[in-house]
Formats: C-alpha cells, sequence, structure tokens
C-alpha cells in the first residue's frame, strides 16, 4: 500500500509542475524557433535572388532537390528512431482502445480535415490540398510528449505510435489519393488543376517515411541488442532527438525564402491556413475525450487516444508536399503552418486534460499497471 501511495504522490507532484516548465528547452519555445526560422528565410529570400537556382543545381528525387532532401530526411530520422517497435505484440490487449484508435486516426481524422478544408478554403486549392495532407499524417513523435504531460497511458502511446508509423508506409498514398481525387469526384467538388499521381505521393512516403522508418528501426534493434533499452532511451535518444527540430527549421527557412514574396504579398493566407487548423485541434481531441469517457475508458487511455487524435505528422506532410508538389507550392507553406499552430494550441490541451483528470472517474490501479483492458 505505501508503494502505491508513493506513486500516487509521485504522480500529483508531478501534476502540480507547470506543464510548460517540464517541455525541454527546444520544444518550449518551438513556435519562437519556427516564426525566427520564417523570417530567415524571408531575409534570405531578399538578399539572395538566385537561391532557387543554387538549391535545383542537383536533384535527387523529380521535384526534391539535394539540400531539401537531406533537410528532409534529417527531419524524419529521429522521429522513426524512437518508436517502440517491439511494442507492437502487445496492441490486442485492448480492443477498444485499438479499433477506436484505428477508426478516429483512418476514418474520422482525413475526413474531419478535409471538410474543414473544403469548407474554409474553398477557393484557394494549393492550401486547401495541403491541408488534407496535414489530415493524412497521423500523429507519431509530438503525442509522446503531450501523453506524458498530460499523464496518459505510456504503453499504449508506444503502441499506437507504432502502428501509426507502420500504418502510414502502408496506406497514406491510397488515402492521398482517394481524398484528394476520387471522394471530391463522388461529392461533384472540382479538382481542376491538380495533377497528382498516386505513384508520386507512393514514391515520396517510399521515401521520406520509409528510409527513416527502415533506419530507425536498425538504429534502435541494434542500440538495444549492444547497449540495452535504458542507454538507448535515456542517452542516444536525447542526442539525437534535437535533429528532427534542426531538420524542420532548415527546411522552413529554405521554404519560405523561396516563397517570400507569396508570403508577403498574401499574408493573410497564413491566418486562413491556421483557422480550419484550429477548428480541427479542437473538434478532434474534445470529441475523441468525449467518446473515451462515453465507451469507459479510465483517463490514462481516453488522454492517449485523444492526443494520438488530435496530433498529425507535419514533418512527413511537409515532406510529400515538397516532394510531390514542389518547395514552393501552396502545399508546402499549408504544412509548415501546421506546428505553428499545433504546438501552443496541444500544450493548452494538455492543461484541459489535467484539469478533466481530476473529475474523471477513478480507475483499478492494477489494470493500468498491467496494461490490460479495463
Amino acid at each position: 500500500m505505501s508503494e502505491v501511495a508513493s506513486d500516487a504522490a509521485a504522480a500529483q507532484a508531478e501534476h502540480l509542475e507547470p506543464v510548460v516548465a517540464r517541455l525541454s528547452f527546444l520544444d518550449r519555445f518551438l513556435p519562437l524557433w519556427i516564426l525566427a526560422a520564417m523570417a530567415l528565410g524571408l531575409v534570405l529570400g531578399r538578399a539572395i535572388p538566385s537561391l532557387n537556382a543554387h538549391l535545383d543545381a542537383v536533384h535527387v528525387t523529380t521535384g526534391t532537390s539535394l539540400p531539401i532532401f537531406v533537410g528532409l530526411l534529417v527531419m524524419m530520422y529521429p522521429v522513426l528512431a524512437k518508436v517502440r517497435y517491439d511494442e507492437l505484440g502487445t496492441v490486442t490487449r485492448d480492443r477498444r482502445t485499438l479499433v477506436s484508435s484505428l477508426v478516429i486516426n483512418w476514418v474520422i481524422g482525413p475526413l474531419v480535415m478535409f471538410t474543414l478544408a473544403w469548407l474554409m478554403l474553398p477557393d484557394l486549392p494549393a492550401y486547401r490540398t495541403g491541408l488534407i495532407i496535414v489530415g493524412l499524417a497521423r500523429c507519431i513523435a509530438m503525442v509522446l510528449i503531450w501523453n506524458d504531460l498530460a499523464l496518459g497511458d505510456r504503453e499504449a502511446a508506444a503502441v499506437l505510435v507504432a502502428l501509426n508509423s507502420l500504418f502510414q508506409v502502408l496506406a497514406f498514398a491510397l488515402l492521398g489519393y482517394f481524398y484528394l481525387k476520387v471522394f471530391p469526384g463522388w461529392l461533384g467538388l472540382s479538382t481542376v488543376g491538380l495533377d497528382l499521381s498516386i505513384w508520386r505521393v507512393a514514391e515520396t512516403v517510399a521515401i521520406f517515411l520509409g528510409i527513416p522508418l527502415v533506419a530507425g528501426y536498425l538504429t534502435r534493434t541494434v542500440g538495444e541488442r549492444r547497449r540495452g533499452r535504458e542507454w538507448y532511451e535515456s542517452v542516444f535518444i536525447p542526442r539525437i532527438a534535437p535533429f528532427a527540430l534542426y531538420g524542420l527549421l532548415y527546411t522552413i527557412v529554405i521554404l519560405f525564402a523561396l516563397q517570400g514574396h507569396t508570403i508577403t504579398s498574401h499574408p493573410a493566407d497564413v491566418a486562413r491556413i491556421a483557422l480550419p487548423l484550429l477548428a480541427y485541434f479542437a473538434i478532434m481531441w474534445f470529441g475523441t475525450f468525449a467518446y473515451g469517457r462515453a465507451i469507459g475508458l479510465p483517463y490514462e487511455r481516453t488522454a492517449t487516444l485523444s492526443f494520438t487524435a488530435a496530433g498529425n505528422n507535419f514533418e512527413l506532410a511537409i515532406a510529400v508536399a515538397i516532394g510531390v508538389f514542389g518547395v514552393t507550392s501552396g502545399e508546402a507553406l499549408a504544412g509548415v503552418v501546421g506546428p505553428l499552430i499545433e504546438v501552443p494550441v496541444l500544450v493548452g490541451l494538455v492543461y484541459v486534460s489535467l484539469w478533466a483528470r481530476r473529475r474523471y472517474p477513478s480507475a483499478p490501479t492494477a489494470v493500468l499497471a498491467s496494461g490490460g483492458a479495463p
């Protein structure tokens, strides 16, 4: 009993510590870093008019220059090296959480973003397409941070992140083609001017998700086998984790350097991209939290399900938008606005989640500790 009380006291102490203070220095000021990268990009674009020609000197894939290619891979690799792939074996322990996550992430989430994008950006097809791509890129990285801050179920989060990582490789191209070409046709919506090849999307996903996924899996497997999980997660991961942010900021600098004229000519476009994102986060998080409570999931699983549903893999969305439409496209710009909005919004939702936790029906401690179904 004293051990249970001690654990409860530790959890309460962690809960009382300010959420922002529990973020790392880099994560705490992520919106500021993104704004600084945007500003630097705009300055570089003005100072070096020939930057686009220099970047396009060497191409690795169709439409993707070597500097962009390197930046996107550096951005994706640390994210996928964090995933606990071996925990997929525990995925059948709680069928309600598993099935709910798959339906919410791969059916409801993309549909909500599709609806919001068409309702709020009917006259801006490039930004609309970029947001739909964001809706298809399910969260596999930052969700672990939000989940820990909200005192969610770490094991469930690790399993769902691993599942989303693998599912994206298999399904992203098909879902992208469906939501961008097939589904709008069924609804009688115009997609005139959208030149999209399912094979181009599949190639981009295979390169920018498949390569770092294999690298991340091999890194974890070899690292844990040689040095153990404790060393891998407490020493190695903290060393490589910042490179995901460096890759993201590097990509943003280049994107804004090349898009400077478009952005400064239409500053209101950024605000218009932000509005459907704000609505999306609110609908997905509050809707999923209400659903989890309604079906009787304990708080820990409900919080995990909610943050997994609300978060998105902006790294992949940006990589796909650049790989398919180009670095100067409106689709790529829409992907970049995503993390600028997501971080402060989800920090706020962590506070909401912790507030809701105090009013949530308690669940048996033994069940949660074992990771079994409630």
